[in-house]
């Protein structure tokens, strides 16, 4: 605390991509097409799960509940940048950083941990069917929606107040389009290791751990679904978690491609639009063209719209 009052700076400045001034238009229009097509596409989602009657199971109502948390892990970063291309009011208040910083990683975390509630629900019906509905009950599913929001908040908090104690007196220009951690550390006038050493322990809790977690469910599934003797039933099976096996690959791979490369990159902030907006974009599209039920519901619903 004594170290927060050592603190000058008030402000940083979000350079985004100031380098490349003759695009500034090209990108805000582009990404703001991704930004209305992600929200309106999750968001339909979670009106779909909602509103067709086959979609009421845990299966669909974690889906449900990813694609709002989409909706809310983009709207954390993406407004912020769509202002930055069109202004020339680049800064971010020294609070107004932190709480971005926080609930980015919060949010981000939830998704890794939600991905392994997932894959668990998958594992559950795929290897023990029979126990599957007295096992998901109402009160179980609540709790497995839950918990990963009540973790993710408390891992995302740690390395978030150790970051916040650290000095900032000097630059204040940040090599990106929103406030992250390591940016934000590499800023500061004391020495970030200790903090640095906390986000390295947290990013286990946060990544890692859940991943692990995914991949031993998967492994387990693939292990059952090779057993099946018949074509349709191996078919029937997969067909039951290939979404979200697709989704849960494309945000793994992103993030493996953003955090396990040298820090400092010029391309970091260009890497950081895969999971930030391309992911929360692809994930409708995956689920509703990869999923028998969903477009069969999607199918129902707008038949009915169209009778009325």
């Amino acid at each position: 605390m004594e170290e927060l009052g050592n603190t000058t700076v008030k402000e940083f400045i979000l350079l985004a991509f100031t380098n490349f001034h003759q695009f500034q238009i090209l990108l805000f229009i582009v990404i703001l097409l991704m930004y209305i097509t992600s929200v309106a596409g999750n968001f339909a989602i979670v009106v779909l799960v909602k509103a067709g009657p086959t979609l009421h199971c845990p299966m669909y109502y974690f889906i449900g509940v990813f694609a709002a948390l989409e909706m809310l892990f983009v709207s954390v970063t993406v407004p912020k940048l769509l202002a930055n291309l069109i202004t020339s009011n680049k800064k971010i208040s020294f609070i107004g950083c932190f709480v971005q910083l926080y609930v980015f990683n919060a949010l981000g975390v939830t998704e890794c941990y939600l991905l392994a509630v997932m894959a668990f629900d998958r594992d559950l019906a795929i290897n023990h069917p029979l126990r599957y509905s007295p096992i998901m009950n109402y009160f179980f599913v609540i709790v497995l929606v839950n918990m990963p929001f009540i973790v993710s908040f408390i891992i995302a908090l740690i390395p978030t107040i150790f970051t916040a104690a650290l000095t900032f007196c000097g630059p204040n220009e940040i090599n990106h389009f929103f406030c992250d951690l390591a940016p934000v550390q590499n800023l500061a006038c004391s020495n970030p290791f200790v903090s640095n050493i906390v986000t390295s322990v947290a990013a286990i809790f946060a990544s890692l751990t859940p991943f692990i977690l995914i991949l031993g469910f998967y492994i387990h599934i693939i292990i059952t679904i090779t057993k099946i003797k018949s074509v349709e039933g191996k078919h029937k099976a997969f067909s039951t978690c290939s979404s979200h096996l697709t989704v849960a690959c494309l945000f793994y791979s992103s993030v493996i491609i953003v955090y396990l490369k040298p820090k400092g990159s010029q391309y970091d902030k260009f890497l950081a639009l895969i999971y930030t907006i391309i992911i929360p974009l692809l994930n409708p599209f995956i689920y509703t063209l990869r999923n028998k039920d969903v477009k069969e519901a999607l199918h129902k619903i707008i038949s009915l719209k169209l009778r009325h």
